[in-house]
């Protein structure tokens, strides 16, 4: 049986690489499995509440990419994986898990994915969506604030003192490691459509 191709989605918070990744799975229906870094933070249940509403999501350290890499080895052996929930309002992970099977596309979303070499190393195709800040911050604002229960004060907050830092120190730098760099994110249909033909080019190769 042919080895599923990885399709790594990388950029900064509110760069537009969720539509991305939405747009590939939507043209691939049910050839493709979405798995996102976010779904890997690091279980924090241990620590109380007051300390895990300090937590630097920005940083690669946030993540369980150990887990994470497993996972991806399970997929690429055609083997089901039971992802992980993450409770943004709790700030660790949620009791349950969620089935992902195998499919012939995998799609790995998130902001620090390009940040790992192992994690590049199991990718077919790296693609790195890129968005100016000012468009990033205004689409991270509305996220945090309607799905995620943050207040305004506490979203710019956190972006001047973590979010913007951490996109210089990590997310930024890893845009080198790129084949493909997509400006304004799922808006940019001509960058879209050449890297699903790229997919489809692999596949049919595979």
């Amino acid at each position: 049986m042919k080895r599923p191709i990885i399709i790594g989605v990388a950029g900064g918070s509110g760069s537009g690489k969720t539509t991305v990744a939405r747009n590939i799975c939507e043209h691939f229906s049910d050839s493709v499995a979405l798995i996102e870094q976010d779904a890997y933070y690091k279980d924090q249940s241990q620590l109380p509440f007051d300390e895990r509403v300090k937590t630097n999501y920005d940083h690669p350290l946030a993540f369980d990419t150990e887990l994470l890499i497993n996972h991806l080895d399970q997929l690429l052996k055609w083997e089901a994986i039971q992802k992980p929930v993450y409770d943004y309002t709790q700030h660790t992970r949620a009791l349950k898990n969620v089935t992902v099977e195998p499919k012939e596309v995998i799609i790995l979303e998130g902001i620090l994915i390009l940040e790992d070499e192992s994690l590049r190393d199991r990718m077919d195709i790296k693609v790195f969506v890129d968005t100016d800040a000012d468009v990033r911050i205004l689409r991270r604002l509305e996220r945090d604030m309607k799905t995620r229960g943050r207040t305004l004060d506490s979203v710019i907050q956190q972006y001047l003192t973590v979010v913007r830092p951490m996109h210089l120190q990590f997310i930024e730098p890893s845009k080198r490691y790129a084949d493909l760099i997509i400006p304004e994110g799922g808006y940019n249909q001509v960058a879209v459509n050449l890297l699903i033909n790229q997919i489809q080019t692999i596949l049919s190769t595979k």
